[in-house]
């Protein structure tokens, strides 16, 4: 009986080490960068991601700023997806269709926001492939202050189409 290894994808690679994944934040997504958006744990099942309350990511009610978490949380949904598509032939385009969100907190400190759908996703990029014909799916991510409070939930529908 032989076993199948397991090759993780080569954007889990790139985001693994915090060196690449800060080049790959600053020449792709600048505002996450400068916003300090770091990665917690990331893996086929979830993401997490952090975003820090500082100067550049306050809002007038000594709070970190929604648009701040909103990228924080679609960073959590959206890498589990780039994970999949990454490198793939033909390539995929992504695009979020709708978002939907829920606060509950002020976000006086570090958020950390996390996607635990990693396999759904993938589930539904496969089918885009195998079926040739665009799919959807619509993923949550919870933030959670330091003290393990709930912050804010975010629902993102994301879109799916195999370039022909």
């Amino acid at each position: 009986m032989t076993s199948e290894l397991y090759k993780p994808s080569p954007f889990f690679l790139l985001a693994n080490n915090p060196l690449k994944f800060r080049l790959f934040l600053l020449a792709k997504l600048p505002a996450a960068y400068i916003a300090g958006i770091r990665i917690k744990e990331c893996n086929d099942e979830l993401w997490s991601v952090s975003v820090p309350y500082k100067w550049l990511t306050q809002n007038p009610f000594r709070s970190t700023y929604f648009a701040c978490l909103s990228m924080a949380a679609e960073m959590s949904t959206g890498a589990l997806a780039m994970a999949n598509v990454y490198k793939r032939e033909p390539s995929t385009s992504m695009l979020i269709t709708s978002v939907d969100s829920k606060y509950h907190k002020k976000a006086l400190g570090k958020t950390i926001f996390t996607c635990k759908e990693g396999q759904a996703i993938k589930q539904t990029i496969n089918e885009a492939y195998t079926s040739s014909t665009p799919q959807t799916i619509r993923v949550k991510s919870e933030g959670y202050n330091q003290q393990n409070e709930l912050v804010a939930e975010f629902w993102f529908t994301w879109s799916f189409k195999v370039k022909q």
